[in-house]
């Protein structure tokens, strides 16, 4: 799935006292190349370090075709995203089972937005596979800023 070094995130969290908290989201942009839709997927997993010291950010960028018909409906991309951060989910919880882990998603709940179009099945996919209620815009920063922000540092570097 990714190029995340889990071990490294385990490592770093277990180093924290018992007020760290951990914050998963994750975001896409879509692009063409060569006439072909690709889009870039941004994991970010935000550490809170013991609730009250900033924070550390680890971050994975994936390139995938993009299969989406309509741009401004994107619910397979979106999908996409909401997979992703499932998945490190799994693997964090297992991990750090003493450690408080959200799920925020770059999903916003105003029908005007396109992402509109898939946040009950995001939601229920998350609430079915990690057993947690995910965050949502405005207030999945780990998603809408944090994810979004690695992907800006690393086009950047």
């Amino acid at each position: 799935m990714t190029n995340f070094n889990i071990k490294d995130i385990i490592n770093f969290v277990n180093q924290q006292q018992p007020g760290t908290r951990v914050y998963l989201g994750a975001d896409s942009r879509r692009y063409i190349k060569e006439d072909t839709w690709w889009a870039t997927y941004t994991v970010a997993v935000v550490i809170h370090i013991n609730g009250n010291r900033g924070c550390k950010i680890f971050g994975d960028v994936s390139h995938e075709r993009d299969y989406d018909k309509n741009a401004h409906r994107p619910s397979m991309r979106l999908m996409n995203e909401v997979y992703k951060v499932s998945e490190m989910y799994s693997m964090l919880n297992d991990a750090l089972p003493d450690t408080p882990i959200e799920v925020h998603l770059d999903i916003s709940a105003d029908p005007v937005n396109g992402s509109n179009c898939i946040i009950q099945q995001a939601i229920g996919y998350i609430r079915g596979t990690c057993n947690v209620i995910p965050m949502v815009k405005p207030h999945a920063f780990a998603a809408s800023c944090a994810a979004d922000r690695y992907t800006n540092l690393r086009k950047q570097a």
